[in-house]
């Protein structure tokens, strides 16, 4: 579980105070702490109802001690991301049952999912939110900080998901200060068999490419460099608006926005990409040669029983593809091991594919049983033992191939953005080469002489390689 990085309350903007909220402990004005829990569209969601709250007049704080409210935003992508959901809401139920919290708000993928029974079976929250509910954060905090008695929880989720984000929806970056995602679509139209997704985020929504400049222009301003491009499905972004524009009009648009150095492209369904979108990657400056595909197995069987719509022919093609039009391409994918059905041959079938690519990341995930998912109810399930094994194999395989990539790195010069001290080397600066992407890659560790600032763009020479991180010295540009 992990809290938001917020503004030092001191240094948090003043905002007019809420119409009918009820003043904070002793007069001063209501804190708000928040926990998100997650992917990284879950973290922008969040994000935003930290801007709504700040906006309302609340002051958003670090610690859960001394808050009046806590709002935890959760997940339910697979079991281990529910548990730890359910273990962050239970932190603070005991806090909201002896009123030392006037205030608990559950809101995010797993209030969506199961907010009746979470309502019955843990009465201390307040309010539950869902994942197309979360601008409704201000008014719902407001109601509960105004009348400040606990009362029965009280259902807020909506199913009829249709909302979409705007680029004047307030939001506070939470990412390290030249860093940010950018969400770029909302839902997915994929069917994949053992994914929940798109029964709580919806069908695909796009938004425009004038509506994402317009924010990307506001986060250039605010001193962000780097733009990650999230969505639940990236490569399918566009289809759903008028003259179905696609992945490349998008990048070249954001390519144009003054101060954006980095843009990087994360979780990009493994569809066929065209002429239009191949060359943004070549043509476009700020557009870094890196791709996120998760192709989930390497197995044509598998791949079929997961509805993937792909085998290993066609993600051989596209992959290799990409890699031969595109110089210095850093692929980054996900796998599942586990899935109902997976022989031995078939997990072998995955380790040589993982080989033959040789992806520069790579995470994998043992398969999770989700209700109301197609794979629920598939027969031949993969004992918990056996999946675990498997997964550990395959994470030495990679952590091989990993390394390998690593060394070769040893004496080159990378483009780098300096992050502030690393908090495990305490004579060091960490940052991130261009190929890192933020949170789910490596980092790199700095040695320099001379003061370095967060945020820089500095170039760095590789001086240790390390399974999945590095350490580069300074290079000196005239």
């Amino acid at each position: 579980m992990s809290s938001l990085r917020l503004p030092v309350l001191s240094d948090a903007p003043t905002a007019r105070p809420a119409a009918g909220k009820g003043p904070g402990r002793r007069g001063r004005r209501p804190r708000v702490h928040f926990v998100s829990l997650g992917c990284a569209r879950n973290r922008v969601d969040a994000e935003h109802m930290l801007g709504l709250a700040q906006e309302a007049g609340f002051d958003l704080t670090e610690r859960a001690e001394g808050a009046d409210a806590v709002v935890v935003n959760t997940c339910s992508f697979i079991g281990e991301a529910k548990q730890e959901s359910v273990d962050a809401i239970l932190q603070f139920c005991d806090l909201r049952q002896k009123g030392a919290l006037r205030s608990l708000v559950v809101t995010g993928c797993l209030a969506q999912r199961y907010s009746t029974d979470l309502g019955t079976e843990i009465p201390e929250v307040d309010h539950f939110l869902g994942t197309g509910d979360y601008t409704r954060i201000a008014e719902v905090l407001q109601d509960d900080l105004g009348r400040g008695e606990h009362h029965e929880a009280k259902d807020l989720v909506t199913h009829e998901l249709e909302f979409l984000a705007r680029y004047d929806l307030p939001r506070v970056n939470t990412l390290h200060q030249a860093a940010a995602y950018l969400k770029i679509s909302e839902g997915c139209d994929n069917d994949c068999a053992f994914c929940i997704i798109p029964k709580l985020r919806g069908t695909q929504r796009s938004r425009t490419a004038e509506d994402l400049v317009r924010e990307a222009e506001q986060l250039a301003a605010s001193g962000v460099k780097e733009l990650t491009l999230i969505a639940e499905d990236l490569t399918a972004w566009g289809h759903d608006l008028p003259g179905r524009p696609n992945l490349g009009h998008l990048l070249r648009a954001l390519g144009g926005v003054k101060g954006i150095r980095w843009i990087r492209c994360m979780y990009a369904y493994p569809r066929t990409f065209n002429e239009h979108v191949i060359t943004a990657f070549t043509d476009v400056p700020a557009v870094l040669p890196y791709l996120d595909i998760p192709v989930q197995h390497g197995s044509d069987r598998v791949l079929k029983l997961m509805r993937r719509g792909r085998d290993t022919g066609k993600l051989r093609k596209i992959l290799l593809g990409l890699r031969d039009r595109i110089p210095r391409l850093v692929l980054r994918s996900t796998v599942i091991v586990g899935f109902p059905g997976e022989t031995e041959r078939d997990f072998e079938e995955l380790l040589d594919f993982v080989e033959e690519i040789r992806f520069e990341r790579l995470g994998a995930f043992r398969y999770s049983d989700e209700e109301n998912t197609p794979a629920y109810d598939f027969p031949d399930r993969v004992p918990a033992k056996v999946k675990r094994a498997r997964w550990e194999k395959l994470m030495r395989r990679q952590r091989r191939i990993s390394r390998a990539q690593q060394e070769a790195l040893l004496g080159t010069e990378h483009e780098c953005l300096v992050e502030g001290p690393s908090p495990e080397h305490p004579l060091l600066l960490q940052g991130r080469l261009w190929s890192q992407a933020p949170e789910v890659d490596g980092v790199c560790y700095i040695s320099s002489d001379q003061p370095l600032t967060p945020g820089d763009l500095i170039r760095v020479r590789v001086t240790q390689a390390h399974d999945y991180d590095v350490t580069g010295e300074l290079v000196e540009e005239n």
